[in-house]
């Protein structure tokens, strides 16, 4: 269940976004994913279409369809947010710091890299008793 608090914020990221119920076009669509039967056969996903902006949002993160609804509003408004004033979501920053962190690093990185495990291990090593 969603907190009164939480759902206030919601509406107040909405109107930030001049995002107004009677504009949005919402729909359920049938779950899939984990958590098995129940899932599968209710329509607890919901859909968004917001016309004026022509975005559209899917959310399914929760089995409760009130809990999907709100969500899913939130998202619509964060992503108009980031599309007018340019500023990245907290998902698009996590997208990127994955990718930053998969990249593959350069030969001279990867050698200096390497060179300071090494120089670790030894450190490492001489910690070990000695053995007579």
């Amino acid at each position: 269940m969603m907190t009164p608090e939480t759902i206030a914020k919601i509406k107040a990221l909405m109107s930030e976004a001049f995002i107004y119920e009677e504009d949005l076009e919402e729909s359920f669509i049938l779950g899939g994913g984990p958590g098995g039967q129940k899932t599968n056969k209710t329509s607890s996903v919901v859909r968004l279409l917001h016309p004026p902006s022509g975005l559209q949002v899917r959310c399914g993160e929760n089995r409760s369809r009130e809990i999907n609804r709100w969500l899913a509003r939130r998202m619509l408004a964060e992503r108009i947010l980031e599309k007018e004033q340019g500023r990245k979501s907290a998902e698009q920053q996590a997208r990127e710091k994955k990718r930053r962190q998969k990249r593959r690093r350069s030969r001279r990185q990867k050698q200096r890299m390497l060179a300071d495990k090494h120089a670790q291990s030894e450190k490492k090593e001489m910690r070990k008793p000695v053995d007579y």
